[in-house]
């Protein structure tokens, strides 16, 4: 039975501190803070309450007329960004805490361009890990995707088409935030279609019928929204000439692949796909969670080999292959980026049984990578 039994965020918030907690739509903030963050006598403000809402637009200086300090926490605080003013003055003049949680901050930005200037910690609640969960099934999460009621659900084919419709209407017609909203839903059709390849906003433009300008702008509003993150290549070449666009990956497989109309099946191209993209959202949870500052990158040259992760400083080069047998020429990529840069660890992810070594070169099961790189095996940094 599928059941989330944990999740790895942990906010520890000391006297006359303040932290931003964002997080896409659905990962579960407001449960979160309810459960895990909130104490007796926290004031809470939840701004998906319309009395509330309409209280604090038409007079932010509610915020601090009311103060009586208390711990204070702001649910959805994009939606009135003047608020940030009255938490900034509070911030100087009372020592004021707060933790502030919303799912985007481009609205924020646009007004804000500081987000307080540094008052405040930034945290970041993610789809579920598999850690992070009980009786997990790979093949049905890809389906379901990793957010916590599509994963929980009995039909998350019908969470997602109602999680896709809600972004379009209240993340980005809400806030006028693209004139042309079929163009943009069916950008998101596309960007789901090249999702981990090469960006080329030329070729998404032609897809789409907007120019790839606008392109530009949709993949902004994605990683503005969290529904998405670019992985740059490595740069530093020595005798090889290294492709320099940069990847994009949507934040959850399931949203992905719902989009995509993909349906993988393990053996199948699209599994692999989706494989991939499974282990690259355990990657940015464990960067999430522990070591922010955490570099990842993909390397792949002119001549065509690639490698699908490099973490930090070269302390790790990652393969993935969803295959139940990883086969030698699976391990070129690995083998010519090694010609070239030290790395501390060159590892294939895969399904194979049980962990194995050919040369320098680790072949582990999914699960036994992800359990190392949580524990702080892979590369260095503070431990789960």
């Amino acid at each position: 039975m599928r059941k989330i039994v944990k999740r790895l965020l942990s906010i520890e918030l000391p006297k006359r501190r303040s932290a931003f907690l964002w997080g896409p739509r659905k990962t579960g903030k407001t449960h979160w803070i309810r459960e895990h963050f909130a104490k007796p006598g926290d004031e809470v403000i939840d701004l998906l309450q319309t009395d509330l809402i309409a209280e604090y637009a038409s007079r932010p200086a509610l915020l601090r007329e009311r103060y009586r300090g208390n711990r204070t926490i702001i649910d959805e605080v994009q939606k009135i960004p003047a608020l940030l003013d009255e938490v900034h003055w509070l911030i100087e003049n009372r020592k004021a805490s707060f933790l502030l949680s919303g799912s985007s901050a481009r609205k924020l930005r646009r007004g804000y361009a500081n987000l307080l200037g540094g008052r405040a910690w930034r945290n970041e609640l993610g789809p579920l890990s598999f850690l992070e969960v009980g009786g997990f099934d790979l093949e049905k999460a890809m389906h379901s995707g990793m957010l916590p009621p599509h994963f929980l659900s009995e039909e998350p084919g019908k969470d997602l088409r109602a999680y896709v419709a809600d972004y379009l209407k209240e993340e980005i017609a809400a806030e006028g935030t693209v004139r042309n909203l079929p163009a943009f839903a069916e950008f998101l059709r596309v960007a789901a279609l090249t999702n981990a390849e090469l960006l080329s906003y030329t070729n998404i433009a032609r897809e789409t019928g907007v120019s790839a300008k606008v392109v530009g702008t949709y993949f902004e509003i994605l990683e503005d929204t969290l529904l998405g993150a670019r992985l740059s290549p490595w740069a530093r070449a020595k005798n090889r000439r290294l492709i320099r666009a940069d990847k994009f990956f949507l934040f959850d497989v399931g949203v992905a692949n719902f989009l995509a109309r993909r349906h993988p099946v393990a053996g199948s191209s699209d599994f692999g796909k989706s494989f991939e993209h499974f282990i690259l959202l355990e990657i940015l949870n464990y960067r999430r969670y522990f070591q922010p500052d955490l570099d990842v990158a993909y390397w792949r040259t002119a001549g065509g080999h690639e490698v699908d992760f490099i973490l930090g400083d070269m302390e790790a080069a990652i393969e993935v292959k969803s295959g139940a047998r990883v086969h030698e020429g699976d391990l070129r990529g690995l083998r010519a980026l090694a010609e070239e840069h030290r790395v501390r660890r060159r590892i294939v992810v895969c399904d194979e049984r049980q962990p194995r070594r050919t040369e320098e070169i680790e072949i582990l099961p999914w699960r036994v990578f992800l359990e190392e790189l949580f524990s702080g095996e892979v590369v260095a940094g503070p431990a789960a």
